[in-house]
């Protein structure tokens, strides 16, 4: 069995008689995106102070790697804190300092590079998160969402094993929340950090998060894949997520997964006990990850977002639409069969716009690719086999290219 890279084991934490935590046992393994979620208050951002070694437990063991961090020893620890790397909560950039010399501080403070080396790594990361036309401003002239990438770039600069993010999407509005959630779990795939991210953005973090824990009143009450905590009977678990669960998805004003799951099994309800038949179809923006790399992270959620406006003008009223994912789109077409599914997808590709999609983001030789998947549902059926089975009879049914020109000197 794999051993967790990082491990709390009955940990307590007080502040005067504010018991916060009260016998933690959490699992973080290696590579993946751990999400904890809990009511504000409750001692998220402590246990990643705990993690960084800016608290210490009162109680209770933390362990990398199998071993106690109270047997590490000051030069241990000291590379155990290179491994490092943390995304506060409002930034934490210096005012006085330039973009390029916040992100370059880390690489800075270790010493050990040369400044052609500071400088190669920082353009890089910059070049990476669309950051380089910015270097000389500072942090006053930027917008939230700027800043946000700035953070970012300043906590991957020294590709990092470890990343912890504390509450990385608070105040942005729902594309740049979004699009930070999508820079995340992109970069984490690239680089393959383990990702520790502290949120209440519920159901959105689920997207990103192989693995999400619940504290509640100083213990972790569940810990599991997105879908055991959406699963769970625990009724403290179902209070948290029901409150924070709007009815539509802030981005893209559909449902969001765990309602257009339950949505699914409402019409197989229907077709088993009334023999109303419903078929699916499953969207998906092809190339999100080329949008993001060649766009911006922001066109991204803004093609996803205009995607599913376009499919909301298709819908009749007994029609259920969901988001399914960083980029895909599940529709639920009642009273229907595949031919209604596939007619569905003609008239669909024939609505989409360039214009509509891009919002005047065009790129050179660049196009959005949107393939759509459909199926007929029977009573025996069951969603993962479904949604399986559109994924491979997929046909790309919407592609086109918008082109810049270059002006005439």
């Amino acid at each position: 069995m794999e051993t967790p890279l990082i491990q709390f084991q009955n940990v307590f934490k007080s502040f005067g008689e504010n018991r916060v935590l009260r016998g933690v046992d959490l699992d973080i393994y290696r590579g993946q995106v751990t999400t904890i979620i809990g009511k504000s208050g409750v001692g998220k951002s402590v246990m990643l102070k705990l993690i960084i070694g800016l608290m210490q437990p009162d109680s209770g063991t933390i362990l990398f790697d199998g071993r106690p961090l109270t047997d590490f020893s000051k030069k241990e620890k000291k590379a155990l804190k290179q491994r490092l790397s943390y995304m506060f909560q409002g930034t934490a950039l210096f005012d006085s300092m330039t973009v390029f010399e916040n992100i370059a501080l880390p690489l800075a403070e270790r010493r050990g590079h040369s400044t052609a080396e500071i400088r190669k790594r920082v353009r890089e990361k910059m070049r990476q998160l669309d950051l380089h036309q910015i270097e000389d401003k500072y942090p006053s002239q930027l917008s939230g969402g700027m800043k946000k990438r700035v953070a970012l770039a300043r906590a991957l600069v020294t590709d990092p094993e470890i990343v912890l993010f504390d509450e990385p999407t608070t105040g942005l509005d729902p594309i740049r929340k979004n699009a930070v959630h999508s820079m995340i779990s992109n970069y984490q795939k690239r680089y393959g950090f383990t990702g520790v991210i502290v949120s209440h953005e519920i159901p959105d973090v689920f997207y990103i998060s192989q693995q999400v824990a619940m504290l509640d009143e100083g213990r972790i009450l569940v810990q599991g894949k997105p879908d055991d905590i959406l699963e769970s009977t625990d009724p403290a678990v179902q209070e948290f997520i029901n409150g924070l669960e709007t009815r539509h998805d802030d981005l893209t004003g559909l449902m969001p997964q765990p309602q257009g799951t339950k949505k699914f099994w409402e019409h197989m309800a229907h077709l088993r006990n009334h023999h109303i038949h419903f078929s699916l179809v499953l969207l998906t923006v092809e190339n999100i990850d080329e949008i993001n790399d060649t766009i911006g992270h922001v066109a991204g959620q803004i093609v996803l977002r205009n995607l599913a406006t376009q499919v909301q003008q298709f819908l009749s009223i007994t029609d259920t639409c969901s988001r399914l994912g960083l980029n895909k789109i599940l529709v639920s077409l009642s009273g229907s069969n595949r031919k209604r599914a596939e007619d569905f997808c003609e008239r669909l590709s024939g609505k989409l716009k360039p214009d509509k999609m891009l919002e005047g983001r065009p790129g050179a030789n660049f196009c959005v690719s949107i393939s759509a998947g459909f199926v007929e549902v029977h009573e025996n059926s069951q969603l993962e086999e479904l949604l399986a089975g559109a994924e491979q009879n997929q046909k790309t049914f919407f592609e086109f290219r918008v082109c810049t020109i270059a002006e005439e000197t």
